[in-house]
């Protein structure tokens, strides 16, 4: 069975367009496989805390018998979210832009996830990727346009998830990008018109790989 990983980070709620592209190609891949497993992750309602001497324990190799109550809770956290990645075939990510970046709730989890030994391992030759094979399509939002030589330098946003991703070995990163959503109605239709005729594509494509 295909499991799928929903995740969103926005902290608009339903006023959000990120959470609103994740909808709409979950939803196209559920129609496409009928007995596709989803789980939900919303990290703006349930953000893993960000690094600190009590998350950090997963990374500092000491044994559980030292560790303190707390850290034992967050090395937990981190297992179950890492654990969760790993399983995932698919990962269905919104990840809107903030200040030209993305938002610190999916940061945090990125940095529990990101797990030498786990995701990836250095070697004599560097780092080597461990979580292969998955596929991750980012509904990747931005008020204005940064896809243009002369903004490009400013996106932090979907070059930094392609250089994460790609550092756990993960080449199958995908992006339904609505940019400009907040340069006027007519610039947020576009936007929006542009992302739905990707996630089409998108469907299409699936179907024709499950067919």
């Amino acid at each position: 069975m295909t499991t799928l990983l929903h995740i969103d980070s926005a902290i608009t709620g339903d006023s959000s367009v990120s959470r609103e592209l994740t909808r709409q190609i979950v939803a196209r891949f559920q129609s496409a496989e009928p007995d596709l497993h989803v789980e939900y992750l919303d990290l703006a309602a349930e953000a893993p805390r960000h690094l600190d001497a009590e998350s950090l324990g997963f990374r500092l190799g000491i044994s559980d018998d030292s560790l303190t109550d707390a850290q034992r809770r967050e090395n937990a956290l981190s297992e179950k979210l890492v654990s969760q990645f790993l399983d995932a075939d698919i990962v269905v990510l919104g990840a809107p832009m903030y200040n030209f970046t993305i938002p610190s709730q999916l940061k945090a989890w990125i940095d529990r996830v990101a797990q030498a030994g786990r995701t990836f391992k250095y070697t004599e030759n560097g780092p080597v990727g461990l979580a292969k094979g998955k596929r991750i399509i980012v509904a990747s939002t931005r008020g204005g346009i940064y896809s243009v030589p002369q903004t490009l330098a400013l996106d932090h946003q979907e070059s930094y998830l392609s250089t994460i991703f790609g550092f756990f070995g993960i080449t199958g990163i995908e992006f339904v990008r609505a940019e400009g959503v907040a340069m006027g109605e007519a610039g947020k239709t576009s936007a929006l018109e542009s992302a739905y005729r990707r996630i089409e594509s998108l469907a299409a494509q699936e179907i024709e790989e499950t067919a």
